[in-house]
């Protein structure tokens, strides 16, 4: 494999969609990781004896560690390969999840969620940097597209499934089980990602020169507005996302009066949502020929379905969930951040804008994680009762105000879409 560095391969024969695949499936694995927090955080909270705002700082503290990492994560990615960064990350992931499985105190729990923060940083962008490379720039926004497919599908139904597990395994073993797939991950990706032709380093400066040679990269991007402005729409509408299913939806579901079982279903249901969406929406922007459009109906439905839920009770388990999955489905829309942030930028900063946006997009889903624990434990200093709806309504106002504000962004927005309108 190492001889196949030195020359170009074929792009899109079977080498790209097993190369992409073992990307997909890293993605799939820090998903799984990721989203399965809101299953087990209840049994980490009772085990090792946390508050609520300290199950809501764990979590939070992986997406701003991503965030941090993420922004040289993509540069790194331009400038030496996915050969030299996307095994070692795999790496980092399986031993963040080892030291999260046998973590004894709120700090281990927080050592663990920086290092699968450093693991993670290349994975969704790695995944979407490997499509662009082995498929083309004409179809990056239909591989990225295809990502997320996997990666939120796959959250749905690890959701139930470590749910399912939890009843047979104790969450350590179970997460250690996870732990030893990554091993066999790391091993795979070791042997066989690479990029279809050589990518070199800087030669000249050292690590000093590489690092300046990428802050450069990360300067000539940031420079372009248009990133910015994609950057924060996509981040409000993923980090409320991000939000719910991670840890609040079941939560909010169960003040609705719907039982555990059913509570678990409806975070998992948002994530199926995301999964449909993913394979729909992308290749909608792309027969249309445009990003803005689709950007500005996935808010506006986003923000609808989440008000519903938050200030109409009353409506039902089956209803809950169906709001669920078409928020899920609508905040699909957050994907043509990276391709309206790709439409500006030159080939080779492609890893770059995509860095810039997701790292955004885990710095606003940190804050918009930790916000509504916070209020949480104000509303009680204040005499809110616990599991009440005005206590729900109370926490959840950040989340709605975000998708709010998205929404008067993307009104705003520019159209980048590059070509005319794809009939086919």
């Amino acid at each position: 494999m190492a001889a196949g560095d030195r020359s170009t391969a074929q792009l899109g024969g079977a080498m790209a969609w097993w190369i992409w695949a073992l990307a997909v499936t890293f993605v799939v694995f820090l998903f799984s990781v990721q989203t399965g927090y809101a299953i087990v955080n209840a049994n980490v909270q009772k085990d090792v004896g946390l508050t609520v705002t300290q199950v809501a700082t764990i979590a939070a503290t992986y997406t701003w560690v991503f965030a941090l990492f993420q922004f040289y994560g993509g540069a790194l990615l331009d400038h030496v390969g996915s050969r030299k960064v996307l095994p070692a990350s795999i790496a980092l992931v399986a031993l963040g999840v080892f030291v999260f499985a046998n973590a004894k105190s709120f700090e281990m729990l927080l050592l663990s969620q920086v290092i699968l923060a450093i693991g993670s940083c290349t994975g969704f962008v790695g995944a979407g940097y490997i499509g662009g490379q082995w498929f083309g720039m004409a179809k990056f926004s239909f591989m990225f597209g295809l990502v997320q497919v996997f990666a939120a599908l796959t959250s749905a139904l690890s959701q139930n499934a470590i749910e399912f597990a939890l009843k047979h395994l104790v969450w350590r073993d179970l997460f250690n089980y996870v732990g030893v797939f990554g091993i066999a991950l790391f091993v795979l990706g070791a042997i066989f990602i690479r990029n279809p032709a050589p990518v070199s380093a800087p030669s000249q400066g050292g690590v000093i020169g590489f690092l300046t040679s990428v802050t450069r990269s990360l300067v000539e991007v940031a420079r372009i507005g248009h990133v910015w402005v994609a950057s924060i729409v996509g981040a409000l509408l993923f980090g409320v996302l991000l939000a719910v299913g991670v840890v609040w939806a079941p939560k909010l579901l169960m003040v609705r009066g719907v039982d555990q079982a059913t509570a678990v279903l409806g975070s998992s249901m948002l994530w199926l949502g995301l999964a449909v969406g993913s394979a729909i929406v992308p290749w909608w922007s792309d027969h249309i020929g445009k990003r803005k459009l689709p950007i500005v109906i996935g808010g506006l439905i986003q923000f609808v379905a989440l008000a519903i839920l938050v200030y109409v009770p009353d409506l039902g388990g089956t209803v809950d969930l169906v709001l669920c999955f078409i928020f899920g489905f609508a905040n699909a829309s957050h994907m043509l951040a990276f391709s309206t942030a790709a439409d500006v930028v030159e080939p080779r900063q492609i890893g770059t804008s995509a860095a810039i946006v997701n790292g955004i997009m885990f710095i606003v889903g940190g804050i918009m994680i930790a916000r509504p624990g916070v209020r949480i434990d104000r509303a009680i200093e204040m005499g809110m009762e616990k599991g009440s709806m005005d206590l729900a309504q109370y926490a959840a106002l950040p989340l709605v105000v975000a998708l709010a504000v998205a929404f008067a962004l993307s009104l705003a927005m520019r159209e980048t879409y590059p070509t005319a309108p794809k009939r086919g």
